[in-house]
């Protein structure tokens, strides 16, 4: 057991960081993870990742089983711009979550189709937001046994080994809500981001679909240059309104 730890995060997968082949610690919730390995003005690096038990390790030298891909954060993350005075007026509470995993599903098909949900209106975390399927980690579980099983809770779709391809592509650090702005942070997360590529075309895997309505309210199969444009959107980035203009009807809508 970890000191210190509460038995709801001994019970959670958590991010651990080593610098310079230090022993790893656990992050704390209002901890940058991208401004641990690097300078405060930049905002992605590679690093190496990889599960240890009940641990998901970040570090800038390669360990055993890890893999190296890019951390990235959003210039805007709030972590990055919380101040002393603002981690201070943090719960205890959320002080003492740590920072969870996640893992994100990026689904294409053989038609160059990826996969995207719209968040149910009444969860509690990014309602109404358009992402991959995805969730948490549970204890002992595999990063791709995670995205498979949280695709299946979501979709309904259930992909066996041999049907599909799949890479780690990146680590995003998350922060809920998304903005200083919208107020102090609740939720802290590193999502690990896995491309499926499936040799079925879009059409052929919806007929498998039966999505979860408490956490899908819809679904839509993007081209990737539509994607990269969704994800301009939601970063805030420069020349939104004419991005947003490229973007299918049932994205611009919502």
């Amino acid at each position: 057991m970890l000191k210190g730890a509460t038995m709801e995060n001994v019970r959670k997968v958590l991010v651990h960081l080593s610098k310079e082949n230090s022993r790893p610690q656990r992050a704390n919730f209002q901890q940058s993870i991208v401004g641990h390995f690097c300078a405060a003005c930049k905002d992605s690096l590679m690093v190496n990742c990889g599960l240890n038990q009940h641990q998901f390790l970040i570090s800038d030298t390669a360990f055993a089983g890890s893999r190296q891909v890019l951390l990235q954060r959003p210039p805007f993350c709030p972590i990055k711009h919380l101040s002393d005075a603002q981690a201070a007026l943090l719960p205890a509470e959320t002080r003492d979550r740590g920072v969870d995993v996640g893992v994100a599903v990026l689904l294409q098909s053989a038609s160059q189709k990826v996969l995207l949900t719209r968040r149910a209106k009444d969860l509690s975390i990014f309602p109404n937001l358009w992402v991959p399927p995805g969730g948490h980690i549970e204890p002992g579980e595999q990063l791709l046994d995670a995205g498979l099983r949280e695709l299946q809770e979501e979709t309904g779709l259930c992909l066996q080994a041999g049907e599909f391809s799949w890479k780690m592509l990146a680590l995003w650090e998350s922060v809920y809500p998304p903005m200083l702005s919208r107020g102090l942070p609740k939720r802290h997360h590193v999502v690990v981001y896995l491309l499926l590529l499936s040799p079925e075309n879009h059409q052929q895997l919806q007929m498998r679909f039966k999505p979860d309505e408490a956490e899908v309210s819809a679904y839509t199969w993007l081209e990737p240059q539509v994607l990269a444009s969704v994800a301009a959107t939601e970063d805030g980035a420069r020349h939104t309104m004419k991005v947003a203009g490229d973007l299918p009807q049932v994205i611009r809508n919502h």
